[in-house]
């Protein structure tokens, strides 16, 4: 392994509790901290929001809007009675304690008031990728019988009503509905006198459900407790560096599990101003808004900063970018160029973190103290254990190729995979150790570094994805009769999807073919499932005795059609 130059800190952050000491760490001054009430329960969205408001910020800026024609700025106490109200309309058409609440809204402060409302009130909120199309959407809804969806129009005509018994009520945030929707703008007229609309819940209460891809079968549910605070908070304060006066940006969709813990609930819970930016990407347009806003912490994933790099290095010298003092990256490995063009090019070190869906919260990090080792994920957060295993589960030595491991249990720890206890004991395999699913290595001053994956996972853009959802899906096209699909190394994205297929009798390639199938996959699941690439084949590499897709075999070819 090549040992590259570490890249020292240079000042510029302020939380000097996120040093490290010899010290033995506790999580329980962080518990403590908390408003639990004397018997023990708590809320997230209390947190998140009525206790600043209770503690005298309720005019700092809690959300600021900002797209291509509008911005709109949200105060701690507008969002305390905005989410009042919300839950008040929620409770008025039956949503309670413990029903699974669906959001399907984009990158709007709708979204983060939708989450929040429902957690008051003691809902799991499930968060839906804004690009989701309709099988997707059906998938996760069904899986665990939600009962109530907040949508807008423009996203509703991707939801499969019919083939959803269980969806009782449907909000939708503009307009009105053409069957038996909820107007909710209208209703919200109708709530008067608005009070507290907390639901105090114990600790290990269902806070919210995201859905993780495997390499086999469907989308697993992934379910989160309250209690997953502690550790949120915590590493928002030290990894993040968030601050009570810091304004910060984390790009990703709530959709997405760091959407909501680092784009909701970390600087929520810190008391920090967040910045929701609801246009697409445009390096023009990202940097304007990281100006025009002041963002000081940015939280965003590699592919963002190689797009950006792409721009050119004259781009960002036209924009001031003084207040951006703490960069942060998440979703794939970090590449070391893009910490040197981070160093370079916007006088920041860019830190890598690492973390899962079943994680739920950064375990592996950069801390702002700290040397940063270009290519390395970092080194396990204070009170987390990290190690690389080897086919046994025992430890390996420095430098040793494993499995990246981490010691149970932690405050953010998933509390179960929803209805499928076999597949959450699957993550323990080895007692009390997590098994990430990740290779890695160790050095000897405990910097980890990412060297793939010990399954099939595609990941790109920062976006998990599993291949046999892709595969299942393009098998339903007329024109397929089989299909194996693999991440392929690309620049930009990290990979990319690639799809091989067999075509059935009848069926001659052809580029509008090819072009017809990637666009049915990308109606059908989300634009980032879609294979950027398609190629026929006579037939796919498969195991003698069951007949599985040997992928592995099919990325060796690519590989070395690359080599």
């Amino acid at each position: 392994m090549t040992r590259l130059a570490t890249i020292e800190p240079v000042g510029g952050t302020h939380n000097i509790e996120s040093d490290r000491s010899d010290a033995p760490f506790s999580w329980k001054p962080v518990v403590e901290r908390f408003s639990r009430r004397p018997d023990g329960k708590t809320n997230m969205a209390y947190e998140c929001v009525d206790r600043h408001v209770e503690e005298g910020r309720g005019e700092k800026t809690a959300l600021h809007y900002i797209d291509d024609s509008q911005e709109t700025r949200i105060s701690y106490g507008e969002l305390k009675i905005t989410t009042d109200r919300w839950a008040a309309v929620l409770a008025k058409h039956g949503v309670k304690k413990g029903d699974f609440v669906f959001v399907f809204l984009p990158k709007h402060h709708h979204c983060h008031i939708a989450m929040l409302a429902a957690i008051k009130l003691g809902a799991v909120v499930g968060p839906l990728f804004e690009a989701f199309m309709s099988d997707a959407v059906r998938d996760r809804i069904a899986d665990c019988e939600g009962t109530y969806l907040i949508t807008n129009q423009e996203l509703y005509t991707r939801v499969p009503r019919h083939e959803l018994p269980s969806l009782q009520t449907v909000f939708l945030t503009d307009g009105k509905g053409e069957d038996s929707e909820i107007a909710l703008q209208e209703e919200l007229k109708t709530i008067k006198n608005i009070k507290s609309q907390i639901e105090w819940v114990d600790p290990e209460h269902g806070l919210n459900i995201h859905y993780t891809s495997g390499s086999t079968g469907k989308p697993k549910g992934i379910i989160h407790a309250h209690r997953a605070m502690v550790q949120q908070y915590l590493t928002g304060r030290w990894v993040l560096d968030i601050q009570e006066d810091d304004v910060y940006w984390c790009t990703a969709h709530p959709g997405w599990v760091t959407g909501t813990v680092y784009g909701v609930f970390a600087p929520l819970l810190n008391g920090a101003s967040i910045v929701v930016h609801g246009g697409r990407f445009k390096a023009e347009t990202w940097y304007e808004t990281l100006q025009k806003t002041g963002v000081t912490v940015w939280y965003s994933a590699p592919t963002a900063f190689r797009m950006l790099m792409a721009k050119g290095d004259q781009l960002p010298e036209q924009y001031d970018l003084s207040k951006l003092r703490h960069i942060l990256s998440v979703g794939e490995p970090l590449n070391p160029e893009v910490i040197y063009w981070g160093q370079n090019m916007l006088g920041k070190r860019i830190h890598d973190t690492w973390w899962m869906t079943e994680t739920g919260a950064q375990l592996i990090v950069n801390l702002p103290t700290e040397p940063i080792k270009p290519g390395s994920m970092g080194k396990a957060f204070p009170g987390i254990t990290a190690a690389v295993l080897d086919e046994g589960g025992k430890e390996l030595p420095p430098y040793s190729v494993g499995h990246l491991a981490i010691k149970a249990p932690w405050p953010a720890i998933m509390r179960e995979v929803w209805q499928n206890p076999e597949k959450y004991n699957s993550y323990f395999s080895w007692g009390e150790w997590y098994v990430s699913g990740d290779l890695a290595i160790q050095d000897e001053d405990g910097y980890i570094f990412f060297q793939g994956r010990s399954d099939d996972m595609i990941n790109s853009s920062g976006e998990r994805i599993g291949p046999f959802e892709v595969e299942s899906k393009l098998i339903e096209h007329k024109a397929v009769a089989e299909a194996g699909v693999i991440g392929k190394p690309d620049p930009i994205r990290g990979e990319i999807v690639k799809a091989f297929i067999v075509l059935k009798d009848g069926y001659t390639s052809s580029s509008d073919l090819l072009e017809e199938i990637r666009i049915y996959v990308r109606g059908e699941l989300a634009a980032h499932a879609a294979p950027r690439e398609i190629e026929v084949v006579e037939e796919l590499p498969k195991t003698k005795i069951s007949g599985k897709i040997l992928r592995r075999e099919l990325k060796a070819r690519e590989l070395q059609k690359l080599a």
